[in-house]
This record gives structure tokens, sequence and C-alpha cells, in this order.
């Protein structure tokens, strides 16, 4: 029980809620944004000149 009276009733229990909350999130967002990029069609590429 002290567990969690430490972790919902301190400032660094509920920091480290929001820490781990925003990791996830984050990782989600991640996972999601690659996956929808993976599937895009590639884009054509502009062509160079060559150097001189």
């Amino acid at each position: 029980m002290k567990l969690w009276q430490d972790l919902f009733g301190t400032d660094y229990g509920l920091m480290s809620i929001a820490g781990l909350l925003f990791i996830v999130f984050m990782a989600i967002w991640f996972v999601r944004f690659f996956l929808r990029k993976m599937n895009e069609p590639p884009r054509d590429m502009p062509q160079r000149r060559p150097a001189k």
C-alpha cells in the first residue's frame, strides 16, 4: 500500500507517472508516424546537375 500512496500522493510519484505516460504516448506516436511514412509511395527526387 505504501507504494501506491507514494506513487499517487507525492510530487515525485506524480512526475514519475507523467514521465512514463509521456514516453508511452511518444512511442505510440513514433510507431504510427513511421508506419505511415513506410506505407507512402516514394516521391520523385529532382535531378541533380553534375558537379563541375
